[in-house]
């Protein structure tokens, strides 16, 4: 049967492997865990962009407003694109 840990658990599993001095591959078998499982949630835990003031499914807030320009001679219109994942793009532009 399947599992479901919470990031923290994720957490306690990556120091563990890390301090156990074994491959993430050996530990996984030993500790009968995913090794893609683990691998991912590894990355997802060590990327210094997520904000860990938003947990998954939460949404978070990012100010646009420096994007505007705040003069005529600074140059017409932004171009926006947020990478959503799974290749799914939302693209964002204003002329003029």
């Amino acid at each position: 049967m399947r599992k479901h840990r919470t990031p923290e658990q994720w957490q306690t599993l990556v120091d563990q492997q890390r301090d156990s001095g074994l491959s993430a591959r050996q530990f996984c078998e030993q500790e009968n865990i995913g090794y893609a499982s683990f691998c991912n949630w590894r990355k997802r835990l060590s990327d210094p962009s997520t904000d860990e003031s938003s947990g998954p499914g939460e949404a978070g807030f990012l100010d646009l407003s420096s994007l505007m320009g705040n003069s005529p001679s600074s140059g017409s219109g932004w171009n926006i694109v947020l990478s959503l994942g799974n290749g799914v793009e939302l693209r964002l532009s204003q002329n003029g």
